[in-house]
């Protein structure tokens, strides 16, 4: 298995930054590509970016230019760096790893991110 552990949440204002960081442990060498999704309250769970092993990089256009995912994986870290934050960015972020071999994805336990407008 292997767990996954978030943290760098909080309260920002608006227009204000936050970083988030997710450190692996266990099984890392399963670990594929690593990603922040984010949920709010009666709403699914989405994709905010994703970072492969190599670094290529995708994010939700909501995010685009203002979020930067990265990765160190002697780490075995993935960092979320979120800038102008908007009160719409509101929501509980989680850390996925999408692992090798069949193996099912492993989700962290969230961290709660609160911009005031």
């Amino acid at each position: 298995q292997v767990q996954l552990v978030e943290s760098g949440g909080g309260l920002v204002q608006a227009g204000g930054s936050l970083r988030l960081a997710c450190v692996a442990s266990g099984f890392t060498f399963k670990i594929n590509a690593m990603g922040w999704y984010r949920q709010t309250p009666g709403k699914q769970r989405e994709s905010v970016a994703t970072i492969t092993p190599s670094g290529s990089t995708s994010y939700a256009d909501s995010v685009k230019g203002r979020f930067t995912i990265s990765r160190d994986n002697a780490k075995n870290t993935v960092y979320l760096q979120m800038n102008s934050l908007k009160a719409e960015d509101t929501a509980v972020y989680y850390c996925n790893a999408d692992l090798r071999d069949g193996w099912p994805d492993s989700w962290g336990q969230g961290t709660q991110v609160t911009v005031s407008s």
